[in-house]
């Protein structure tokens, strides 16, 4: 039978981020590595390391395609950027993430195939808490990685309609036409936590041996331009690095990217609404 979606906003479940110890150093955040940014693709893992940091994370790394080095460090010098041309260049970031981020900008090329191999290789036996967006959702979707990313504890999925057809073998239309049904459906196949992107986004996990559904109230049709989902894999990442569990991670993300987007769009409209214009708006919603 189909769960009936519960409705969550960033008001109610605001208190669970806590204030800070005053002792706290950066090393009890986490350490975020995002993967992506094929040669052309940059921003997108660029928006995702920066949406990491400004969601809270202690460190943030981006293994990213030589090529857009020296433009990550011009734009946020915080992140510590890694050009990824050999194995040994990404071996080497592996072991000291927390949480890894996979598919910002991937991409589809050999440079991604290369990431995505050494990352599936490290995660066969380091299950770190992941998060799965776009071209690494296409990977998914073609068979790559299932037995890797299938026993990752802290699993987070990020699709949009375009992706869960892929992800499930049918087509967006009918994803759209039962997006609960959709999303059941992912979280069945793949495991962890399902995030359905869209209006009313979705959020899918298990309690126990109930499947839960909770609908995001926020969120508003600015947000149909390129990087959003980019943003949001990042506060993902972000939240993950300090503690919370995969569900509590997708349930809060979701509902500080809506209401960052809200803000913009009460601000400024929703036409013309940026993904790097939610950036201050996180920082401030992280901050209750």
């Amino acid at each position: 039978m189909t769960a009936i979606p519960r409705k969550i906003d960033y008001e109610a479940l605001k208190h669970q981020l806590a204030k800070r110890q005053r002792d706290a150093h950066k090393g009890d955040f986490g350490h975020v590595l995002v993967i992506g940014g094929d040669k052309g693709f940059g921003g997108a893992a660029l928006m995702a390391g920066m949406s990491a940091a400004r969601s809270g994370a202690g460190l943030v790394s981006v293994a990213t395609h030589p090529f857009h080095c020296a433009a990550f460090l011009a734009r946020c010098p915080e992140l510590m950027v890694k050009a990824v041309e050999a194995n040994e260049d990404l071996a080497a970031l592996l072991p000291a993430a927390s949480v890894i981020v996979l598919g910002p900008g991937l991409g589809q090329s050999d440079w991604s195939r290369l990431c995505l191999k050494l990352t599936l290789a490290h995660l066969a036996t380091h299950p770190d808490p992941l998060v799965l967006d776009a071209d690494a959702l296409n990977f998914l979707s073609q068979g790559l990685g299932l037995n890797e990313v299938g026993h990752v504890k802290e699993l987070i999925i990020t699709p949009h309609p375009g992706e869960a057809a892929r992800l499930l073998d049918i087509s967006s239309s009918d994803v759209q036409q039962d997006r609960v049904a959709a999303a059941e459906k992912l979280q069945a196949a793949y495991g962890g936590v399902s995030i359905l992107k869209g209006a009313g986004t979705l959020v899918c996990y298990r309690q126990g041996a109930r499947v839960q559904i909770d609908q995001c109230a926020h969120g508003n049709p600015g947000m149909a331009s390129g990087g959003m989902g980019d943003v949001l894999s990042g506060v993902l990442g972000g939240l993950l690095a300090q503690g919370f569990t995969a569900a509590d991670s997708a349930r809060l993300g979701v509902c500080i990217h809506g209401r960052a987007a809200d803000k913009v769009a009460a601000e400024h409209g929703e036409r013309g609404m940026l993904a790097t214009d939610l950036l201050d708006h996180i920082h401030q919603l992280v901050n209750p």
